[in-house]
């Protein structure tokens, strides 16, 4: 294989690994592609081409299935959130509490960002059914099991829309760092972008001196007290 084809995700590099086997095609064959694809490229590296080539078939057969890059992205969506009702830790109603409810909620959300750290930008800022909803919760389904769930343990209409607003701007913060830090690209690099990354650190003492610091993995316990601190917050909303 030569430099350009290792360059190019859409070349012999995907394209002997999907053709091997030939499958029948369908909509979520197509999706669990893109998922697959994104999670090992890019979410900007994917084009209809390049995922037919992953496919093993020209790009023109996936619109038979799926009109468009737009509507094929809007699936990858909603397949990644799906996988949230096949997580035994994640309910779908209180069992033993709000608190409960939310920690299992924000943990599952969590693990759908860390299995695929590459598309959760997208899940966080692909418009939604409805376009006031906030991310990551984007489905309609997600979102109305959270306000029931908070209406039903005692949290007025006002209060369950607080608690939304706050546990969804809790998530959508840390959750697009965390995955920054594992290589997704949460927003657009220009050039003068990647040149300040070549800094020398020498007019910045203090990160210096906490470099090694800076560079442990703390994120777990991070998520773990900004998730008790932001419980506590809530539990004032009720009532």
């Amino acid at each position: 294989m030569n430099s350009s084809e290792e360059a190019d995700p859409d070349l012999a590099s995907i394209g002997v690994r999907a053709s091997a086997e030939r499958m029948p095609l369908d909509t979520e064959r197509i999706v669990a592609a893109a998922i697959e694809f994104i999670d090992e490229f890019d979410l900007r590296d994917l084009t209809m081409r390049r995922l037919g080539s992953a496919l093993g078939v020209e790009a023109m057969a996936l619109y038979r299935y799926v009109p468009s890059r737009d509507d094929l992205l809007d699936l990858v969506v909603a397949s990644i959130i799906d996988e949230m009702n096949h997580d035994p830790e994640v309910l779908a109603a209180p069992q033993n509490g709000w608190q409960d409810f939310l920690q299992r909620l924000a943990h599952g959300v969590r693990k759908i960002a860390l299995a695929h750290p590459m598309a959760f930008p997208l899940v966080a800022s692909r418009p939604p059914e409805a376009p006031w909803l906030r991310p990551p919760l984007r489905s309609l389904t997600w979102v109305e099991s959270f306000l029931r769930a908070m209406t039903s343990e005692g949290f007025t209409n006002k209060g369950a829309v607080a608690a939304y607003r706050a546990f969804t701007s809790f998530l959508l913060g840390h959750l697009l760092l965390e995955v920054a830090a594992r290589g997704a690209q949460i927003a657009p690099i220009h050039d003068e972008e990647v040149t300040r990354q070549g800094e020398s650190l020498a007019k910045y003492p203090q990160i210096v001196q906490v470099q090694v610091e800076l560079a442990e993995d703390h994120s777990l316990a991070e998520f773990e007290d900004s998730l008790e601190n932001l419980l506590t917050r809530i539990a004032m909303l009720r009532g």
